[in-house]
């Protein structure tokens, strides 16, 4: 199973940033991360900053948001609607979708339920609860 250490994760993000801005030659993994880049403008600068990018930290107490833990979140639920993992996962999506109109807002919409997902596996030490996460975002499909 693949488990990139913080600074793994951060660097893949930063790299393939970098090759979308040379024109590079990319994998199908950057790919879908440089179009999750490019849907996050507000990051672009920081992944030009490239090693400085690495020793940054964001806390709950400074009030910003991780944006590599944000970007990452967005792969999870791309290869999540891919496979449909939790089952249900994308018919849930799809209605979400339907009812935002926009697909960057349903995909943020989807991160709150996943994120308040892990955050419950997290607090009572079990492992996520994925019908709990769909019933989340069928909930906020209406």
């Amino acid at each position: 199973m693949f488990d990139p250490s913080r600074d793994q994760a951060r660097r893949f993000f930063i790299d393939a940033w970098r090759k979308h801005l040379a024109r590079d030659v990319v994998s199908p993994l950057e790919d879908a991360a440089i179009r999750l880049v490019a849907l996050h403008p507000e990051y672009h600068g920081l992944l030009a900053e490239g090693e400085t990018a690495l020793e940054r930290e964001w806390t709950p107490e400074s009030g910003e948001a991780n944006p590599f833990l944000h970007l990452s979140l967005h792969l999870a639920v791309e290869e999540q609607l891919a496979i449909d993992q939790p089952p249900g996962l994308r018919a849930a999506f799809e209605a979400l979708l339907a009812r935002q109109g926009d697909r960057h807002a349903a995909l943020h919409v989807l991160l709150e339920c996943l994120g308040e997902t892990l955050w419950r596996a997290q607090k009572s030490q079990s492992p996520p609860d994925g019908g709990a996460y769909v019933e989340c975002v069928r909930r906020k499909a209406g």
